[in-house]
């Protein structure tokens, strides 16, 4: 399968609520995550993502609707609170090897959840959080999640793949070409034996077995900025 049917299986993959893998690429974190858009999410996708995965499950929300509900970035929230908390500035995330800025934001449980880290819970926060943006019931971010919680939110930046090309910006990029939600679920691929990220060799493996279509970062990068 050539790169640009491969990109198509992807979005027809991204538009039926299934993974697809990406690899970012060897300069930046050399990682392969799995992608899912979130309105799709159910209990079994975390249970997927906690056994195959066993990264960090981040629910990464596009910069427009991150702008509407005000969402701000933690790097943000933490220099905001150094003037009560001056040592938190100790903290400031200036060394990152791969990037200039986190994409992390805080973190929030549905108000329905229990403790919030249930495969039942994660999937409810998730899952309610892209319908609710789809949905535009913005006023209702604050009445209908608390934090702390359980799901990492993730701030897409700005225009996405065109100023930053982490996983971030990658799938929420795949889900507007897909023409889904701009909300979506990264997962790195961990390897339990080497304590390494799992290897592209493996993650192929994996989406062979699986039915899954493994892409190169890249290659979503070029085809978005031809849109």
């Amino acid at each position: 399968m050539n790169q640009e049917n491969k990109l198509d299986a992807a979005l027809e993959a991204i538009r039926n609520g299934e993974f697809v893998l990406v690899f970012d690429d060897d300069d930046r974190e050399g990682e392969v995550d799995m992608i899912i858009a979130s309105e799709f999410v159910t209990p079994e996708s975390v249970a997927t993502m906690r056994y195959n995965a066993g990264g960090l499950i981040c629910n990464c929300i596009h910069s427009d609707f991150c702008d509407e509900i005000k969402l701000p970035f933690m790097v943000d929230i933490m220099q905001a609170a150094c003037e009560k908390y001056p040592d938190l500035a100790k903290l400031a995330p200036n060394d990152i090897p791969y990037d200039e800025r986190s994409s992390f934001s805080i973190w929030v449980n549905h108000r329905k959840s229990f403790t919030g880290i249930t495969d039942h819970d994660r999937a409810m926060t998730i899952s309610e959080l892209a319908l609710m943006m789809k949905e535009e019931r913005f006023d209702e971010f604050g009445s209908t999640f608390r934090s702390p919680g359980h799901v990492c939110l993730l701030r897409g930046a700005e225009g996405l793949v065109k100023n930053r090309r982490g996983h971030t910006e990658i799938g929420l990029a795949l889900c507007e070409m897909a023409g889904v939600t701009p909300v979506c679920v990264v997962c790195e691929m961990m390897d339990g034996e080497t304590g390494q990220a799992t290897s592209v060799a493996d993650a192929r493996k994996y989406a062979e077995e699986n039915g899954l279509v493994l892409l190169k970062g890249e290659d979503i990068i070029n085809k978005y900025l031809e849109e």
